[in-house]
C-alpha cells in the first residue's frame, strides 16, 4: 500500500490522530445536515420557495458521500470485506436512494438511513463503554438467534390458529372478513398494540380476545429473558479502541493488539 493511500486510510477509518478526528466531525455534521435537508423537503410551503436549492444541496451531499465511499474501498486492502461489513453497506444504502430518485421519485426521503452512520460517534468521541454494550448486546442477539426464531415461529403458529377460530366465531358480520384479517388482529392484540379497527362481538369471541391479551403479556417477557440470559452469561471484552485493522476495517482492538482479531493481519501503529 502507497503511502498517500495509508495516509488517506488513516484519516477516514481511525479516529486516534487530529485530522482523522476533524475528518468524523465533519462527516458527522455533513450527516446530520443532509438529514434535515431531506425532512424540510417534505414540507410543501418549503419546497415551493426553496425546492431548488433544497435539491441542489441534497446533490452535494450525495456526491461528496459518494466520494468518501470510493475512498474507502480504495484505500482498505480488503475491499469486499468492507463493502459486505455492516458500515461499508449503511455506506452504500447512504448514497443510492439519491441516485434512485432518478427514476423512481419520492426514494430520495430514503437518505434519512444516513441517521445510522451516526454510530461512528461512539469511536469518535472514545466513548469504549459504549462499545462494549453495543458488542455484548450484538452478541448476545446473534447467539440467542435459534431460541429467538423458535419463539416467533411458535407465537406465530398460535396468531394463525386463534385467528382462525376468531374468523369462525365472529365471521365477516362482525368485521373479521378473512382468516388472514383476523390474524391481522390476532398478532395486533397479542403484542399488546390494540388498535381498536376490529373487535368481537359475541361473547365466545370477547373470551378468546381476554384470553389473548393475557397471553400477550406473558409471551412479551420471552424474548426478553432469552437475551438477558445470554447476556449474563457472556464476558465483557477489555480495552477496545476506536483502531480499525488496515486488512479488514474490523474495529474494536485491544489496545496492546499485535494482530487482527477478525482477519488475523497484523496492526499497524
Amino acid at each position: 500500500m502507497s503511502q498517500t493511500r495509508k495516509y488517506i486510510r488513516h484519516i477516514i477509518f481511525d479516529a486516534d490522530t487530529p485530522a482523522s478526528k476533524r475528518f468524523d466531525v465533519v462527516l458527522l455534521w455533513a450527516i446530520l445536515l443532509s438529514v434535515l435537508v431531506v425532512m424540510l423537503d417534505s414540507v410543501q410551503h418549503i419546497v415551493d420557495n426553496y425546492g431548488g436549492l433544497l435539491r441542489l444541496f441534497e446533490w452535494i451531499f450525495t456526491v461528496v458521500f459518494t466520494v468518501e465511499y470510493i475512498l474507502r474501498i480504495w484505500t482498505t486492502e480488503k475491499p469486499l470485506k468492507y463493502i459486505t461489513s455492516f458500515y461499508g453497506l449503511v455506506d452504500l444504502v447512504s448514497v443510492l436512494p439519491t441516485y434512485i430518485s432518478l427514476v423512481l421519485v419520492g426514494s430520495q426521503y430514503l437518505v434519512v438511513i444516513r441517521t445510522l452512520r451516526l454510530l461512528r460517534v461512539f469511536r469518535i468521541l472514545k466513548l469504549v463503554s459504549f462499545l462494549k454494550e453495543a458488542g455484548l448486546l450484538l452478541g448476545a442477539l446473534k447467539e440467542s438467534r435459534y431460541k429467538l426464531t423458535v419463539f416467533m415461529g411458535t407465537v406465530l403458529a398460535l396468531d394463525i390458529i386463534i385467528g382462525t377460530l376468531m374468523y369462525m366465531i365472529e365471521g365477516p358480520e362482525h368485521g373479521f372478513n378473512s382468516i388472514p384479517h383476523s390474524i391481522y388482529w390476532a398478532i395486533v392484540t397479542m403484542t399488546t398494540v390494540g388498535y381498536g379497527d376490529i373487535a368481537p362481538q359475541t361473547v365466545l369471541g370477547q373470551t378468546l380476545a381476554s384470553i389473548v391479551m393475557l397471553l400477550g403479556y406473558t409471551i412479551i417477557a420471552v424474548p426478553t429473558g432469552i437475551v438477558s440470559a445470554t447476556l449474563v452469561g457472556q464476558g465483557e471484552e477489555q480495552g477496545l479502541i476506536a483502531k480499525t485493522c488496515p486488512k479488514c476495517s474490523q474495529e474494536g482492538h485491544a489496545e496492546d493488539a499485535k494482530f487482527c482479531k477478525h482477519c488475523g493481519s497484523a496492526m499497524i501503529s
